[in-house]
């Protein structure tokens, strides 16, 4: 039986993990933010100088292409290895990965060294999966229903746990798939509260790391919760934004089980 998002919120707080977060330059901030209102402990180490000694001493790694270069792309390639050598459990969000050669190349090399869980938008999953999506640069133009069928194929063929985020998310171990319904339409409006969830997604992993498909749920079970009780006071994006930080850091493990809309697929 899977552990319930609760019980894990309660793991996270009572030991709160450190994240190695390679992430983009536009969600650092709030990507820091949303870990540190949940209950972790934020790391946005990336120089190749460090990332890989870093990455052996986090809970957990997750690697985010959103402002992709070489230097960047060397430090998150050290940074895997060194999280395999450790058996730590690492995130992958492939940020537009569609949009040139330069990101097609280097989301496949990072796929060939085995993510953990695969964090994206529908688009972004049916591109990864072989198909032709609608995506145009970071935003998605596919319903997550559309691409159910490509993240059972990636599941499948990576032996990872696959989550397609938006209206309703999709997760799946390639076995056993679920939907988690909440959130809000403003927080697509909000910048990289898409990037932010993938770093959550990499802290509740390291809390359960025999367990990815829990903490994925965990995860995304949280930001369901905290953005439908952000957006009831909220007059826009930006009221959202700060509101959202204050609802996800109010969560308690009672009632995000309770609030929790996660049903089988």
């Amino acid at each position: 039986m899977m552990t319930m998002p609760g019980t894990l919120l309660a793991a996270l707080r009572e030991k709160p993990p450190l994240v190695q977060c390679i992430t983009n330059y536009v969600a650092m901030n709030i990507a820091a933010n949303v870990m540190l209102a949940a209950g972790a402990s934020p790391a946005m180490v990336h120089a190749v100088e460090e990332s890989g000694e870093f990455a052996s001493i986090a809970g957990a790694l997750t690697v985010n292409i959103g402002t992709l270069s070489p230097d960047w792309f060397a430090g998150m390639k050290l940074a895997v290895i060194a999280a395999h050598e450790k058996r730590i459990p690492w995130v992958l969000d492939p940020v537009a990965h569609f949009a040139t050669s330069f990101r097609r190349n280097a989301v496949a090399e990072l796929l060939g060294l085995r993510p953990t869980i695969i964090r994206a938008n529908a688009s972004e999953i049916i591109a990864l999966a072989g198909g032709a999506s609608a995506g145009q640069g970071v935003d998605s133009r596919d319903p997550v229903e559309q691409a159910e069928a490509a993240a059972l194929a990636l599941a499948q063929q990576h032996d990872a746990i696959v989550a397609v985020t938006g209206a309703v998310d999709f997760v799946t171990d390639g076995r056993q798939s679920l939907r988690i319904a909440g959130g809000s339409p403003l927080m697509p409006k909000v910048t990289a509260l898409g990037c932010a969830l993938t770093c959550l997604v990499g802290a509740f992993a390291a809390t359960a790391p025999r367990e990815p498909l829990a903490a994925t749920v965990a995860a995304l079970a949280c930001f369901g919760v905290a953005g439908e009780a952000a957006a009831q006071g909220a007059e826009g994006p930006g009221s959202f934004a700060w509101r959202f930080l204050d609802a996800l850091a109010a969560l308690d493990p009672a009632s995000l089980d309770a609030k929790a809309k996660v049903v089988p697929a």
